[in-house]
């Protein structure tokens, strides 16, 4: 049976989209406490299809697919410029397909604002009504107001008219932004987007018998399936070593092992498989919030979407994209002997204009994984990374990095990388790393 908590988030996401939430109205209209309401809602924002809008209050939203992640929401919209909703509340759950700036005449504005568009205009009160009747929304800039008769026709065709105080073009860099944010994370692969569901995986019960594995080993020649109770929260794995010397009367609950890794489905792809090589594990299961059982992710499946990521391109450029592109080559006279080299950038820099910690760190790891895959082949997972010790660096700068292979075995290399400035050493670190073959 569901708990009461599965109960409101199912009453939530059954609500329309645009409709208003309260903790008071959930309470109500399920029996329940407004401490038990509020956690729920507050569950329902984190898994994206209900929004928080100040001054607004709660709405259902549009819960968005993994494709679509790049469009916002006109509430989302709201909240990233801090702005105040005039009029057309009731359409603040609707996605923008894109934004135009209203920096030009009347007319030709209006060739470029299509419906489902966001035209962002100053004090311009012509401007906003012809936008509401070409099916755009508005948002006006400069913290000004607009017509009644233009919140009237907003709230009649269900197109929000946004207020906020900032500038027009710090808006449209913070939309982008936004826009640019959720680009990268569409490219981010999470567990829940490769996992086997509960549905379709195996599982086991602690009352069961080893009897019991046998049967699924023989039906589906897996060894390894995790152990749950009545209630589908995980009580532990179990594998073809643990049923070992063991009678087929023997319950699973007693030679189990007890107390294992699990991963949620918003953990990425890349720590699942960190997970996995450092335990050695091959099977993890994905659990919710309260340690119940949404399905499975077995090491194969990992390998083969990191594999598959590697050949993505990337849409959005991370920092680490950045950096990387900066690092070049540069021979040496034998194998191993190479040296990098890289400029420090603006976007590479801390607050003091010196290069980040951060920026360094994946400068070494960058070059210790370059020097590593021309010995071998295969994918790297980072074990331990040592930073002895980073000099302040300053912009423009042009660093030298000498990464020197100290032992190489067949699941194990360890990279010893000095960076200098002008000759002079300005870090050093240490990186050992495990090596996954590729099948």
């Amino acid at each position: 049976m569901a708990t009461k908590h599965e109960q409101i988030l199912q009453y939530i996401d059954e609500l329309p989209v645009g409709e208003k939430i309260s903790v008071r109205q959930i309470a109500k209209a399920l029996a329940v406490s407004e401490g038990t309401a509020y956690r729920a809602i507050k569950d329902a924002e984190n898994k994206g299809y209900v929004s928080t809008i100040e001054r607004v209050g709660t709405i259902r939203i549009e819960r968005k697919k993994k494709e679509n992640i790049e469009k916002l929401t006109f509430a989302e919209v709201v909240n990233i410029v801090d702005g105040q909703v005039l009029g057309g509340r009731a359409g603040l759950h609707k996605t923008l397909n894109k934004f135009v700036i209203g920096a030009m005449k009347l007319e030709a504005m209006m060739r470029y604002t299509d419906a489902g568009n966001l035209l962002i205009v100053g004090n311009r009160t012509q401007a906003h009504e012809l936008a509401l009747k070409a099916g755009a929304a508005v948002l006006i800039t400069g913290g000004f107001d607009t017509e009644e008769n233009v919140k009237k026709l907003a709230d009649d065709l269900q197109l929000p008219v946004i207020s906020t105080s900032y500038d027009t073009f710090t808006v449209a860099t913070m939309i982008n932004r936004a826009i640019y944010d959720q680009l990268i994370k569409k490219e981010i692969v999470l567990v829940e987007d490769i996992l086997t569901p509960l549905q379709d995986a195996i599982v086991l019960k602690t009352t069961d018998t080893i009897a019991d594995w046998l049967r699924y080993n023989r039906e589906t020649n897996h060894s390894r399936f995790p152990v749950v109770d009545h209630n589908l929260k995980v009580q532990g794995v179990v594998t073809s070593k643990d049923i070992m010397g063991h009678e087929p009367d023997t319950p699973i609950e007693k030679i189990m092992t007890k107390n294992p890794m699990t991963v949620g489905g918003k953990t990425s792809v890349a720590s699942s498989s960190h997970m996995m090589v450092w335990e050695g594990i091959e099977l993890l299961p994905v659990v919710d919030e309260a340690n119940k059982l949404e399905g499975i992710v077995s090491r194969q499946d990992v390998l083969k979407a990191l594999q598959m990521i590697q050949r993505q391109p990337q849409v959005g450029e991370t920092i680490d994209d950045i950096v990387t592109n900066q690092l070049v080559l540069t021979r040496g006279k034998t194998k191993g002997d190479d040296v990098y080299r890289c400029e420090v950038t603006p976007q590479m820099t801390n607050h003091l204009g010196t290069i980040s910690y951060g920026v360094f760190t994946t400068i070494v790891s960058e070059a210790a994984n370059r020097v590593l895959r021309s010995y071998k082949k295969g994918d790297l997972v980072v074990e331990n990374m040592t930073i002895y010790f980073i000099k302040p660096v300053q912009i423009d700068s042009m660093l030298e990095i000498y990464p020197k292979v100290l032992e190489v075995g067949r699941k194990f290399g360890k990279v010893d990388v000095e960076v200098f400035n002008e000759g002079v050493l300005v870090g050093k670190a240490m990186m050992m790393c495990q090596l996954i073959d590729r099948h």
